[in-house]
């Protein structure tokens, strides 16, 4: 069973850094893409990173390209998004989950919500 658990977030100013990561709480991911997606209030949640399943691959959104990054570590089952140069309006509740369609960039083709993170960034 898949459910991730993501780390806590926290309170950033504008331009800082912040490391996000999620584990697994039911054991391995397996051999599957992760991805992080993002929902601000009164927004829809949206795609935000993603990675196969060897980890050599990453996708982006337009807003995060250049400043965030995807990775992974199966040995210890954690996915990591690198956070940089952060915007007020990167603000928003950061979810991890895992792929059941590469192809799609939509939340609903992916499952194994964990309660999201708050992440707050201060302009």
């Amino acid at each position: 069973q898949v459910h991730m658990v993501e780390s806590v977030g926290g309170l950033v100013q504008a331009g800082g850094s912040l490391t996000l990561s999620c584990t697994n709480s039911g054991g391995s991911f397996g051999n599957v893409a992760m991805a992080w997606f993002r929902q601000a209030p009164g927004k829809e949640r949206e795609f935000v990173a993603r990675i196969n399943w060897t980890g050599f691959r990453s996708d982006y959104a337009d807003s995060v390209k250049g400043r965030f990054s995807i990775s992974r570590d199966d040995a210890k089952n954690i996915v990591y998004l690198q956070m940089g140069s952060l915007k007020h309006e990167d603000t928003a509740v950061y979810y991890c989950a895992v792929a059941r369609n590469m192809q799609s960039l939509s939340s609903a083709d992916y499952g194994g919500w964990g309660q999201g993170t708050q992440v707050t960034v201060s302009s």
